[in-house]
């Protein structure tokens, strides 16, 4: 089995040897920060050329959460975190359920703070977790793996195609690869699979560097666009994020201010009668109407600010 492993990784783009950073411990600090700097840049372009298959995952993403399903990301060490990260982050930002969009590592809670070893090497572990959290068709699976052949994640790839959710798998390896007749499982088991490929880390195989900021900008991208397609996002301001802290209450009314143009003041004053609520109060002010008018034509409008001020002015 060790054997199996170790050619598999001999394979892997992001576990050889990058000829830029070979004499990286003799070099001063400065040139160090210069070379993964240069690396770095090659992440964003690696990304972009993935951006149609990024497109068919949002378009999963969105029919999914309105047709009540979720948004389960798995994966494993930096993988798993990045994704728990993406999860938490999306109800104070997009004013979210948090069941709606959830993060699963391997190894549990603990692991965010603490690797926890072994976790991630059996299939059975990844199938538990899918089992326990109750995956339906409803739902939609994202697989993180920068190695593409971590055991935890395709145990829960193939157990949610199994329970008919749909299935996004993202990995930083080359996409010939993932066509390979060694991952003919799991490529059964995937609906749309991400491939930025950022080739050889800095450090040999430390894949939360350059792996884990390609998977940082891909479920951000993913998030983010579907939460604009939800309606989410009002020209280009966070209307349905959640006051739940002094800066995020702040927040709200200066989205208030910008979006309609009145005082601190008054858009205080609005958002009170608005409970809270950025999108309602900018209905409110840009169409001089009460809170309930502004809820309707909200309801109406399936949560779009633009849509509902578009609408008010057909009556």
């Amino acid at each position: 089995m060790s054997k199996e492993v170790f050619r598999q990784l001999r394979k892997l783009s992001t576990e050889n040897r990058n000829r830029s950073s070979k004499k990286i411990d003799k070099v001063s600090p400065e040139k160090a920060l210069y070379i993964i700097n240069k690396e770095d840049k090659k992440v964003a372009k690696a990304v972009e050329l993935q951006i149609p298959y990024i497109v068919a995952a949002v378009k999963l993403v969105v029919n999914g959460l309105k047709n009540g399903g979720r948004l389960i990301y798995v994966g494993a060490g930096t993988s798993g975190r990045l994704g728990v990260l993406d999860a938490v982050e999306c109800p104070p930002t997009f004013g979210t359920n948090p069941v709606t969009i959830k993060g699963i590592i391997a190894g549990g809670s603990k692991a965010m703070f603490k690797a926890q070893e072994g976790v991630e090497d059996k299939e059975e572990n990844g199938i538990k977790d899918i089992n326990d959290h109750g995956i339906c068709k409803k739902d939609i699976v994202c697989g993180i793996a920068a190695s593409l052949r971590t055991p935890y994640v395709i145990g829960a790839m193939k157990r949610a195609k199994q329970l008919g959710a749909k299935t996004i798998f993202l990995t930083t390896n080359p996409r010939k690869n993932f066509y390979s007749e060694e991952y003919k499982k799991l490529r059964k088991a995937v609906d749309i699979a991400i491939c930025p490929e950022v080739g050889p880390e800095v450090i040999m195989g430390s894949t939360r560097m350059k792996s884990g900021t390609a998977q940082k900008l891909v479920l951000n991208m993913i998030t983010t666009t579907a939460m604009i397609q939800l309606g989410k996002v009002y020209e280009n301001m966070m209307v349905d994020l959640q006051a739940t802290n002094r800066k995020l209450t702040e927040r709200g009314k200066r989205v208030v201010m910008i979006a309609t143009g009145v005082g601190y003041e008054e858009a205080e004053k609005v958002l009170i009668e608005a409970r809270g609520h950025v999108k309602t109060a900018i209905v409110m002010l840009k169409l001089n109407v009460r809170y309930l008018e502004a809820q309707k034509l909200l309801r109406t409008s399936n949560g779009f600010v633009r849509k509902a001020l578009n609408r008010n002015r057909q009556k």
